[in-house]
């Protein structure tokens, strides 16, 4: 089973098909269903425990930029440069995350 839709990188660009429903067409009871329709990769090892560490920070109350921002590095976690996190650079980080 993919942990990812293979199909879904092709998308990204968002560029229309030019042939619509081209090898797509999905016939009763033949279709692979594919657990991670959103996902055009696996998950980094960083995207994953960027994850934890919000959910611990959710878990402890913070739901405001800046408690995320402060509950993040008091857990020690660094953004993917190595960085301390920032509300600016916070939220960078989700816009490329597409979050």
């Amino acid at each position: 089973m993919e942990n990812f839709n293979p199909k879904l990188a092709a998308w990204l660009k968002n560029e229309p098909a030019k042939e619509a429903g081209i090898n797509n067409i999905q016939i009763p009871g033949k279709t692979e269903n594919v657990i991670w329709q959103n996902r055009y990769r696996e998950p980094t090892r960083y995207e994953q425990d960027l994850v934890a560490h919000l959910e611990q920070a959710f878990a402890a109350g913070a739901y405001e930029l800046e408690e995320l921002v402060s509950a993040l590095n008091g857990q020690g976690l660094r953004n993917e440069a190595g960085e301390v996190w920032t509300t600016s650079n916070f939220q960078d980080e989700m816009a490329r995350l597409g979050y």
